[in-house]
């Protein structure tokens, strides 16, 4: 049990309201308010204060191991580590909640990367049966400038979102240590959100999977290529979607693994995760170099398209090769 939840349980048990026991701290209402909720922690007076208040110990208060009914207990919290930089309540509650702010807009960025060549795709395809009365530069012109004004939108939300997120850098890069009561807040809101993770992932997982029965429906059922154009449409349109939800819960969920030190944070992991991440960014822009050169080169924007998928298969090819060397290195 955190602190913040044996302050809350303590103060209900004496009948007291917020402002009663802030009344008896000489603290504002507002402070009460925050320790319970998890976004600060009193001061050693406080605590001391809270501690003859309630006729508990200070351990009894300050561990999390421990419950109210609990009695002493070692000293707790930090890792022992004081060359290490500390991570105070209010800079993870902050870090939370940058990075909670960031994930709709970053997945947001991703979906409109996805869905960019929709409109291309479609107005190429009408064009090539006559269905509208575009020729065909003027089709591409305008499906062209759909698609960079989509992904500019995107890059803007990426930058911005990095802009915002650059001062924690230093968390996924660096080992450090928490002030007490961190793991603790952290760890809770990781269990509470641990359902909507779930259903967020099975549904991205999902959407992914059933986004292509468009174009097989299309390959079979008919020879039209219009049709075959419109269900690839269609299946960027779906595979946006679960990208979408897998994005955004996934950067929320890394925030919890981040302050805890946790699967890919874990502190023998991120010089390595930090290495691999620059390899696969390198390969990205090596994609995204050869999609522009081969596609202004041939004209067939309806075609290219291909290279993302394909991209996508060797970037977890890669992703599971870099995995096997980080293995070998531990």
């Amino acid at each position: 049990m955190i602190f913040a939840d044996k302050l809350i349980q303590l103060r209900k048990k004496n009948g007291w309201s917020q402002e009663d026991l802030a009344n008896q701290l000489n603290v504002s209402r507002q402070t009460v308010s925050k320790w319970e909720g998890a976004q600060s922690i009193p001061d050693l007076n406080r605590i001391l204060q809270l501690s003859e208040l309630f006729g508990v110990s200070t351990d009894t208060l300050l561990k999390d191991d421990l419950s109210l009914e609990d009695g002493v207990s070692p000293v707790a919290g930090g890792t022992g580590d004081s060359h290490l930089r500390t991570v105070s309540m209010e800079e993870a509650n902050a870090f939370l909640d940058a990075r909670k702010s960031a994930a709709g807009k970053i997945a947001l960025g991703v979906w409109l990367c996805i869905i960019s060549p929709i409109l291309l795709l479609g107005l190429g395809g009408a064009q090539d049966v006559g269905a509208v009365s575009l020729t065909e530069q003027q089709a591409g012109g305008i499906g062209l400038c759909v698609l960079l004004l989509l992904v500019g939108a995107a890059v803007a939300l990426f930058v911005l979102c990095g802009m915002r997120l650059k001062p924690f850098d230093y968390l996924q890069s660096e080992p450090f240590e928490t002030a007490y009561g961190v793991t603790g807040m952290v760890r809770e809101k990781q269990t509470r959100s641990q359902n909507r993770h779930t259903l967020s992932v099975t549904v991205g997982v999902v959407l992914c999977v059933l986004s292509s029965i468009p174009l097989f429906l299309a390959m079979i059922l008919t020879e039209n290529e219009l049709y075959q154009v419109f269900s690839v449409c269609l299946l960027l349109l779906v595979a946006a979607c679960g990208v979408f939800f897998l994005v955004k819960d996934g950067m929320i969920w890394g925030s919890y693994s981040t302050l805890l030190e946790e699967d890919d944070y874990a502190r023998d992991k991120k010089s390595v995760k930090e290495r691999n991440e620059r390899i696969l960014g390198i390969y990205w822009l090596a994609v995204t170099a050869i999609y522009l050169a081969v596609s202004f080169g041939l004209g067939k924007w309806d075609r290219t398209w291909i290279v993302w998928p394909v991209a996508g298969v060797g970037c977890a090819i890669l992703a599971a090769i870099l995995s096997g060397v980080r293995k070998k290195e531990t």
